[in-house]
């Protein structure tokens, strides 16, 4: 059975590390982010009157 050469391996390394960023960079790029309802836009303050 006949072995790979260094650089064959080498290339095989590139390319599957070219494809793992690829991957990464497109399903973060293909992701639409989920919209935010108004309610939770709205900041309740409530005033609280101390007591010493």
């Amino acid at each position: 059975m006949p072995q790979m050469a260094p650089m064959m391996w080498l290339n095989l390394m590139f390319m599957f590390l070219v494809a793992f960023l690829l991957f990464f960079i497109s399903n973060y790029y293909l992701s639409s982010p989920e919209k935010m309802e108004k309610e939770k836009m709205l900041i309740k303050s409530e005033e609280k009157s101390w007591k010493w």
